[in-house]
């Protein structure tokens, strides 16, 4: 529900002639996905599968009131400006809401484009905690917040009795608060986190220090494939860090070409994902059809593409296709999603409406058979 002091749309609100109209033309949903470098295309490309394949099978449900739902995609390529100027031209094209994006500093600049706008954007799979700097009725998000998925694996590392933990970081808002999230969760219970720039060591002299440092467990807060594919290599064959846990809390590891880049030496390393442990009847259907449509198993990202497309037809379907109304709907829905009833609420601490919380799994590669996944903590 909406806190008393939320801004509610209102039918006043920024809508360009056509949206919403009721001629019998598609519905237009704007898209943004990472698809070219330096995003992480791999992600993109399974957000972008799901999207799609929710939208076609809408359409074959009969659209949204009679009239097709269109999707109108835009790579980011992990670009903030370049989703922020995407969330601009595609209001201008008309579209009743924007969804996606993956990568959580460019979700964070189209949510405050789209609140300035007012165009209602659903946030696909970012998590950033702070995805909009106030409080806004425009912007829903179904990935679960940064600070919840992170605690949970901190948790997690603790009850393998990993609590001197190294993290090996890039220049960014998301690494940075991943870092301080993880400090404060471990410091609380007796862990430390020590903190190595990856610009400034290479994965030799990373091995050094971390065999210095009597580091317990390595977290890879980096980009994919570059540096956190030659670190991962550099460490395993590394003797004095054969007892080092490396984890990647981002979710590299999901990702088919992380187990190409590294076969073996890609198992064995923690992440987090956000599936149940058992996917429902609805969840497998989807699976299946994903499965087929991409060539490989669908990642978590995936399922986030189409539960992103049930909620906003629903919305669409219920409320109508003007934008206000859509933002209207977010505190209003109930739709069985994937991986469970989906429903937003106010958090404290979010500025957006959320999911709160969708599954969340530490999962891993088994080093046995690398093509499958290990759940091995669940919060």
């Amino acid at each position: 529900m909406n806190s008393p002091s939320s801004p509610q749309p209102t039918p006043s609100s920024p809508s360009p002639t056509g949206a919403g109209s009721a001629d019998g033309a598609a519905v237009r949903v704007g898209a943004l996905v990472p698809l070219a470098r330096p995003g992480w295309t791999e992600s993109g490309r399974h957000l972008l599968a799901g999207l799609d394949l929710a939208v076609d099978e809408v359409n074959e449900a009969g659209g949204i009131g009679g009239r097709p739902l269109e999707l109108v995609v835009r790579d980011t390529a992990a670009d903030p400006e370049r989703a922020a100027a995407a969330m601009d031209e595609l209001a201008g094209r008309g579209v009743s809401a924007v969804v996606g994006e993956y990568h959580s500093v460019v979700a964070r600049a189209a949510a405050g484009r789209a609140d300035a706008l007012g165009v209602p954007f659903l946030c696909s799979s970012a998590v950033l905690d702070a995805l909009t700097e106030k409080e806004t009725p425009w912007v829903a998000r179904l990935a679960p917040a940064q600070s919840h998925g992170w605690r949970i694996f901190s948790d997690f590392l603790l009850e393998r009795g990993r609590s001197r933990i190294a993290v090996v970081t890039q220049p960014s808002v998301y690494w940075a608060t991943g870092t301080r999230l993880l400090r404060d969760r471990l410091a609380s219970r007796g862990g430390t986190v020590e903190e190595f720039d990856a610009g400034a060591l290479a994965p030799e002299a990373l091995c050094d220090a971390l065999a210095d440092h009597g580091a317990t467990a390595l977290l890879l807060l980096v980009g994919h494939p570059e540096p956190a594919v030659p670190i991962v290599r550099a460490v395993r064959a590394d003797p004095r860090l054969a007892e080092l846990l490396v984890g990647a809390p981002a979710g590299q590891p999901e990702t088919a070409d992380w187990a190409t880049a590294l076969g073996p030496d890609g198992a064995g390393i923690p992440f987090l994902r956000y599936l149940p442990e058992r996917l429902g009847p609805l969840g497998a259907g989807v699976r299946d059809r994903l499965q087929d449509r991409l060539g490989e198993a669908p990642s978590f990202v995936a399922f986030e593409g189409w539960d992103t497309i049930a909620v906003l037809a629903e919305a669409l379907r219920s409320h109508g296709t003007d934008r206000a109304a859509v933002a209207a709907a977010w505190p209003h829905l109930a739709v069985e999603g994937t991986r469970g009833p989906i429903r937003f609420s106010r958090v404290p601490g979010l500025g957006v409406l959320q999911w709160a919380w969708p599954p969340v799994q530490v999962a891993d590669r088994d080093p046995a058979a690398p093509d499958r996944f290990r759940v091995l903590h669940t919060g």
